[in-house]
């Protein structure tokens, strides 16, 4: 995977994977939105990988530098994304869990505007 490189498109939500940096292919991608209430929180939805990138740790990357963003942004990862609530308890050093409410919170923001899908 030394040849993919990820990059935060805040402004779309998206958390992109490319192989040959900022211009490359995206060869996978998380689709987050950003929670303000009660909290702050990065809310990933949706994990995709290309079907011939897959099997080579992109989405376990993807998730890694997700937890490390909102870790550097002070905020938390409410996961929704199914890949990424698994990848959080295999890793839960790098994944803190998120107290019910949060997620609870996060499930009703999408509900109330599924544009964030």
């Amino acid at each position: 995977m030394s040849d993919i490189e990820i990059h935060d498109d805040r402004e779309r939500g998206l958390l992109l994977a490319r192989t040959g940096g900022s211009d490359g292919e995206t060869v996978g991608y998380i689709q987050y939105f950003v929670l303000d209430e009660p909290q702050r929180a990065l809310v990933p939805v949706h994990t995709i990988v290309e079907p011939e990138h897959e099997g080579k740790g992109i989405a376990g990357s993807l998730a890694r530098e997700l937890y490390a963003t909102a870790a550097r942004e002070g905020v938390v990862v409410a996961p929704l994304c199914p890949f990424v609530v698994r990848w959080a308890e295999r890793h839960p050093g790098e994944a803190p869990a998120v107290p019910a409410a949060l997620r609870t919170a996060a499930e009703q923001a999408l509900a109330d505007d599924p544009e964030k899908w």
